[in-house]
């Protein structure tokens, strides 16, 4: 090949690459002017920033943590002659809420007085034999075996009054049966926690066994929100972004991915924290969530109607001097007729909200086909 037929060659090269890129650009801008714009019904307007973009919707569950849900069992057992508090009530730390009338409470009452009463013996031998041992009347071992006696007393006392008040009795009541010597064989339940009944798992006039369940307390102050996400999208959020229940005003934070994917619908358990008892949310609440992913990069919302779908890839026309440019965009995501887009834009650009079907219509019969 000669000199001349290899200029020739990279000539004709280099004219095919302008071409290629003219009808490129060609392709993308769509030339109308103000009158034609206005004939097609085409409505300009700005872009709308957002710093919180909708991700998702998926269906979730209200529950309790389980570390604010509370089991009231009878300590002893007996007759559950009143049940104080119902279903959905209120109840405070260390309220009443059901009495036993306990045979098993007068047995321990009787241990106690009478280790009560032999510890007040065992004392008074005691001291008198640490008086002789010290006068040298006694030898030093019966000495010491009143000694030992005497701590085993005190160790029975100690042993009967925690009974009793791990049988539920106060200790200013033990402190008065010490004194008055008289018995009571009715016992107080009281609440472990300040929050709500959720469940009444006994009848008044029952006879129960110690430990049988009586209510289950919950602690209302935080709730969670299990989320079932589709384990595709699970890239899509991070800890931390909101999670908005519908037809509510009430957010919760996400704090948990699960490790795991649910083998029959493949979702991941994403838990997020409702604080602070919000109104219209009850444990056990079937709901849908939206997930809000907190954009740090720049995102834009607009209507669904100024996005045109062309070979799987969505665009929108950017208003420039001489028309309109068909500018590729990422939708991330949906709210109600809106998307949330990405793409190269700086804010302070005008596109068309409405008229886009004309403008793809013009766009498509110029070169490309849908």
């Amino acid at each position: 090949m000669n000199k001349q037929s290899l200029l020739v060659g990279c000539a004709s090269i280099l004219l095919l690459s302008i071409s290629n890129t003219q009808v490129w650009a060609l392709d993308n801008l769509l030339q109308l002017s103000p009158e034609h714009i206005q004939n097609l019904g085409i409505e300009v307007g700005p872009l709308e920033a957002v710093t919180k973009t909708p991700v998702l919707s998926a269906p979730a569950k209200v529950v309790i943590p389980p570390a604010h849900e509370y089991v009231v069992s009878a300590t002893q057992g007996g007759i559950l002659t009143q049940l104080r508090v119902s279903l959905g009530d209120s109840v405070q730390k260390g309220q009443v809420v059901a009495e036993i009338n306990s045979p098993e409470l007068l047995m321990l009452q009787r241990q106690f007085l009478k280790a009560s009463n032999d510890l007040a013996l065992i004392t008074n031998l005691y001291q008198r034999d640490q008086k002789l041992l010290h006068e040298g009347v006694i030898a030093d071992r019966r000495a010491h075996e009143t000694a030992s006696q005497y701590q085993a007393a005190l160790t029975d006392v100690s042993e009967a009054k925690q009974l009793l008040e791990i049988a539920g009795m106060p200790a200013a009541d033990v402190e008065q049966l010490s004194h008055t010597h008289r018995f009571n064989s009715l016992l107080n339940i009281y609440a472990p926690v300040t929050g709500v009944v959720m469940e009444r798992m006994a009848v008044a006039g029952a006879r129960i066994d110690a430990l049988a369940p009586l209510y289950r307390i919950a602690n209302l102050e935080e709730l969670w929100l299990e989320i079932n996400v589709p384990q595709e999208r699970m890239a899509d959020i991070h800890l931390g972004d909101k999670a908005l229940i519908e037809h509510t005003e009430t957010a919760a934070s996400i704090s948990l991915f699960g490790k795991s994917v649910h083998p029959e619908n493949q979702t991941v358990l994403v838990r997020a924290s409702i604080k602070g008892q919000p109104a219209g949310i009850r444990a056990g609440q079937h709901v849908n969530a939206q997930i809000i992913c907190s954009e740090i990069t720049a995102a834009f919302k607009l209507p669904d109607a100024a996005i045109a779908q062309n070979e799987g890839k969505a665009y929108i026309f950017v208003k420039n001097a001489n028309g309109f440019v068909a500018t590729e965009v990422r939708v991330i995501g949906k709210e109600g007729a809106t998307s949330i887009i990405k793409g190269p834009f700086s804010g302070h650009e005008q596109l068309a909200l409405k008229g886009a079907v004309a403008l793809k219509a013009r766009w498509l019969g110029l070169g490309s086909a849908e």
